[in-house]
């Protein structure tokens, strides 16, 4: 969404700057999903957990280079389905999938264990699509309840191909040329930090999102994320959405101005 998010931060006044900090990388599954695909036919799996959509796209798309893809969207019919935010829930909606469980927002792993407390877990199997890293806060939640999860991990995080981007926001950032950084997800935070390190560049980073630069974050993940590495957000997103984020962004560095004027 490079491209749709550019337009949104001009229509609020500002110039974007995209700095791409995140690679979806597919991991081989054929297997895996096959066993999932087999659970799910078998009743074996009467819950399934999907962290992201991405995960819920990928998991479809395996199935259907298998020819299995109808048995899958069968077999999670028959399942209590349970997403995590807006974007599984829509790709299993555009495949008329049910979804039966929604964590609510703001979709955080302390959202995913409350609603996961009210459901009859205990001594079930539980299919886990996880997203680009295993969640082990919710495994070991499941483990606590006699639970044995059936885990698919279909991609996995990696920083881009092209770091030239990275490279020049954070010299941009240390050198005072930024107003603002808006982080979408937390591994963004830690890929960001990940390269500067790489350029000997992380504490001068850290200094000038502390002290100048106005850091934004999405969520509350996000803002853990950054709090965890020394920044502290003076923007996070409620709801966390993209909309809501780039409002709040645009009023403090309206208040910003002001003050200074």
């Amino acid at each position: 969404m490079q491209g749709e998010l550019a337009e949104m931060v001009r229509r609020f006044g500002g110039e974007p700057i995209s700095a791409p900090a995140l690679r979806e990388d597919p991991l081989p599954a054929g297997d895996s999903v096959a066993r999932f695909i087999d659970l799910l036919s078998a009743r074996s799996l009467p819950f399934v957990l999907f962290l992201t959509g991405a995960g819920a796209s990928a998991l479809i798309r395996e199935a259907n280079t298998l020819g299995r893809q109808q048995e899958l969207l069968d077999g999670l019919e028959r399942s209590t389905t349970i997403c995590r935010g807006p974007k599984p829930s829509g790709v299993l909606s555009k495949h008329r999938v049910t979804v039966d469980v929604r964590v609510p927002s703001p979709h955080t792993t302390a959202d995913i264990l409350s609603t996961l407390e009210v459901l009859l877990l205990d001594d079930r199997y539980v299919g886990l699509v996880h997203y680009g890293e295993r969640n082990e806060v919710v495994l070991q939640a499941l483990r606590e309840r006699g639970a044995q999860a059936e885990e698919l991990c279909l991609y996995e995080w990696q920083l881009p191909l092209d770091l030239a981007p990275l490279h020049a926001l954070i010299h941009a950032v240390i050198a005072g040329e930024i107003d603002a950084v808006a982080f979408t997800t937390q591994i963004h935070v830690r890929h960001l930090l990940q390269v500067a390190e790489t350029l000997q560049l992380r504490d001068p980073l850290l200094q000038a999102l502390s002290e100048r630069t106005v850091a934004a974050a999405i969520g509350p993940t996000c803002a853990a994320a950054l709090l965890d590495a020394g920044i502290t957000p003076q923007v996070i997103a409620d709801p966390p959405k993209i909309g809501p984020l780039l409002t709040s962004l645009a009023d403090q560095l309206a208040q910003r101005r002001q003050a200074a004027s």
